[in-house]
């Protein structure tokens, strides 16, 4: 360990080591009346421990102290253990140091590598050059200077020139700034942390690691992936019931409406106001009935009143957030002066786990969102509780004896410790279903817990343009699951911007509309009926194509595949694609292409042709919409659609399901061929929730191919496996697959009963 004190100019500069109170002091001389900066530098590079803790993955200490001293992990899944010394030759180094009272970690990086992820970040997708600062922090309205936002992801992708890949995890839960300026560097508060390196062939490869070591998202019930309609607030009942007839009436497919804070008891959590809401259950049994799902908001802040059952069950069970003397932490929020559950203890979390059986059975909840989860306190400078508050962590989570026990260490695990304890009440309220919950705040990790979004945005251009590049950050930061506030939360926007943004952001993994409490209404019909037919159409783009969300986020529940994924996946060494932000891919498969400035002049770059064939271009009958984003399909790939036949009961000309409850009795199989003439493709289906798929085999899975034999598309399904067929009289699935292949001149199309072979002439 050293102590640099660094003199900067002059052209000569001599060197002098001195030894003084047992530290070893580097001191550059330069030449005389040469200008002197002094900085406080420990050094530890000949101290650094290493050890694998998987198949090309190192985790990085500090020295053997810091290593016997480390937290435990809230990232990981698990407290990994060292499977032996780091491989010999493993690329990546970490070098650690000590400056301004904080622990730095510094990965230098090759020449040409791109830098991605780092959680939730304002501005674009390449994050070379950019500081942020993991700090979970109320950033309502932020814009591209904003330093922190409402998550906190200490973790970098970096992508080598030849389009190698690896990832660093910054294995600390303090504040914490990541500096992308000339190297990957982590400069946190608190101990010394653990550094986890992944290594890997390709970026998809790093993003899979990490979602082994952090984590996968849980198969979600088939109607999260639906469109979603939310505003701070819609109430009262009625007006709840209005909307969701409303979409009906306009045939605008919907899945859930959300239920902000006014439907409570003067904002206090688990109760309903009598006047505005007096028969919730009765709302959702009629909602339920028409194909809607409602989603209810949950705050972490619990009025302090005696009298309220909530309130009073923290004071007795002692399970509140303590001031550094002590005492109970109150905070001001909605209700007014609160007290805050310490979701570090076990016993806190059971018992916010056991509020939500009652909860859920008295409003027939949906699911759950939980919002001021940073923590964000009101009026008060920094947003949230003082930084030397107090938990009381049970063993698992505490560490050493003499751990640091302050809100300094657990403020940004707080909302993922909330949301876990919230999951659990879930499960325990609804044990046959699966649970759907959303989160403001999280840590990396925290996707295994819970959806997000990306917080409360604004309604201008400068969102629209960032929507895109922040959901993929988040994806490559182990999110899959998320999205904008399609319109912007703050303020009012106008009619083409609405119709743009909802153009692409129907099709992001989670698709919400959501306004402010004071902003004009922005349901997709709000802006008239030339922006209503533009919202129509993207949201039923979304519907066509649940069978293929559906399967990805199979996939991805499996095996930690990203959901939308950067443009450069479907070529990591072509620089073009590296700082792509105005297009993505849904999987691997399905490219969406967005115009995403009021001008429409910003065209984004396509991957090269694969072997020559260039990724087709289709749509569904709308491609002459200028508001809609252009979709193109992966040579060599088979995508799966998906629409309805029956209304009413009765079977009749296919139509897009106005909700993910109808039936999906026509399949689309769009197929781009590659240039051996063949495509592959898969599609995983089940009964939508539960977990029927898991205990009786009840899913099907199967793996279209499609090859071509000189003027004939021969497209098989093949594999098939799984047991759903069984509930079908008969054993087979009664419905039609048309094969559609996109080809350089047109389309062909055949079709064929499910399971049968389906024959495309192509002449």
């Amino acid at each position: 360990m050293s102590l640099v004190l660094k003199v900067v100019g002059g052209s000569h500069v001599g060197m002098a080591l001195v030894a003084a109170a047992g530290l070893c002091v580097c001191l550059r001389v330069p030449a005389a009346g040469a200008e002197v900066v002094r900085t406080n530098v420990m050094t530890f590079a000949d101290e650094v421990v290493s050890e694998s803790i998987g198949e090309r993955v190192v985790r990085f200490h500090a020295s053997d102290a810091a290593k016997a001293g480390a937290y435990p992990s809230m990232a990981l899944i698990e407290q990994a253990k060292p499977t032996g010394p780091a491989p010999a030759g493993f690329g990546v180094k970490v070098n650690f140091s000590k400056a301004n009272g904080r622990q730095v970690a510094t990965i230098a990086i090759e020449e040409g590598t791109s830098l991605y992820g780092t959680g939730e970040v304002a501005g674009p997708l390449l994050r070379n050059g950019r500081v942020v600062e993991c700090w979970n922090t109320d950033a309502y309205g932020y814009q591209d200077d904003a330093k922190s936002l409402y998550q906190s992801h200490p973790w970098v992708l970096a992508v080598r020139k030849d389009g190698t890949a690896f990832g660093v995890l910054a294995d600390t839960t303090y504040r914490c700034q990541i500096d992308l300026t000339k190297s990957i560097e982590f400069a946190a508060m608190g101990p010394a942390y653990p550094v986890i390196v992944i290594e890997r062939d390709s970026p998809q490869e790093v993003v899979k690691a990490l979602a082994e070591l952090t984590g996968k998202t849980p198969m979600p019930p088939r109607w999260a992936l639906g469109y979603h309609q939310c505003r701070y607030s819609y109430f009262p009942d009625k007006r709840v019931v209005e909307v969701a007839k409303e979409f009906r009436k306009r045939q605008i497919p919907c899945d859930v409406i959300w239920l902000d804070i006014d439907y409570m008891d003067g904002f206090k959590c688990f109760t309903f106001d009598s006047k505005t809401f007096s028969k919730p259950l009765a709302m959702s049994k009629a909602l339920d009935r028409d194909g809607f799902q409602t989603v209810w908001m949950i705050d972490p802040g619990i009025k302090h009143e005696e009298g309220y059952f909530v309130s009073d069950q923290m004071m007795q069970g002692k399970h509140g957030v303590l001031r550094s003397d002590g005492t109970l932490y109150r905070g001001e929020v909605w209700p007014g002066w609160c007290i805050f559950p310490d979701f570090t203890r076990k016993d806190t979390r059971e018992w916010w786990a056991g509020l939500y059986p009652a909860w859920v059975k008295h409003a027939g909840v949906g699911g759950v969102w939980n919002d001021m989860n940073e923590p964000a306190v009101f009026n008060v400078p920094s947003k949230t509780m003082p930084e030397d508050n107090l938990h009381r962590p049970d063993p698992a989570i505490r560490g050493p004896v003499n751990a640091d026990l302050s809100h300094a260490r657990f403020h940004n695990v707080y909302g993922m410790l909330m949301v876990q304890a919230t999951l659990e009440g879930m499960k325990k309220a609804e044990p046959g279903k699966r649970p759907f919950v959303l989160s403001r705040a999280n840590y990396i990790g925290g996707q295994r817990y819970a959806a997000t979004w990306t917080g409360d945005n604004t309604a201008n251009w400068y969102h629209v343009e960032t929507s895109i590049p922040m959901v993929l950050n988040l994806s490559l930061s182990g999110s899959p699951f998320t999205g904008p506030d399609i319109g912007g939360f703050a303020g009012n926007g106008d009619g083409p911007m609405f119709a743009r943004w909802m153009g692409f952001g129907a099709m992001f993994p989670f698709a919400r509309g959501h306004t402010g409490k004071e902003n004009i209404d922005k349901e997709p019909w709000a802006f008239g009926p030339e922006v209503e037919a533009t919202c129509r159409q993207a949201i039923e783009r979304r519907y066509r194509l649940i069978p293929y969300y559906y399967t990805l986020f199979f996939e991805s529940s499996k095996h930690g595949d990203a959901v939308a994924q950067p443009l450069f996946f479907a070529d990591p060494k072509d620089p073009a694609l590296r700082s792509e932000d105005d297009a993505f891919l849904l999987g691997s498969n399905l490219l969406i292409s967005a115009a995403v400035t009021p001008d429409r002049q910003r065209v984004p770059v396509m991957p090269k042709p694969v072997d020559g064939v260039a990724w087709r271009k289709f749509d569904f009958g709308d491609g002459d919409n200028a508001d809609l984003p252009g979709l193109y399909l992966r040579p060599g790939s088979i995508v799966p659609t998906g629409m309805t036949g029956v209304t009413n009961g009765v079977e009749g000309e296919p139509r897009v399901p106005q909700h993910t409850q109808e039936a999906i009795n026509h399949i689309e199989l769009l197929i781009c061929l590659d240039s051996q003439g063949k495509a592959t493709g898969t599609m995983y289906s089940d009964s939508g929730d539960g977990y029927a798929d898991q205990t009786h085999n009840l899913y099907r899975y199967i793996r279209y191919d499609a090859t071509r034999e000189g003027d004939v598309v021969k497209v098989k399904a093949n594999n098939i496996s799984g047991d759903l067929a069984k509930l079908i009289p008969g054993g087979k699935f009664p419905r039609r697959v048309v094969a559609r292949v996109l080809l350089p001149e047109g389309e062909a199309m055949g079709q064929a009963m499910d399971g049968e072979e389906i024959i495309v002439n192509v002449k």
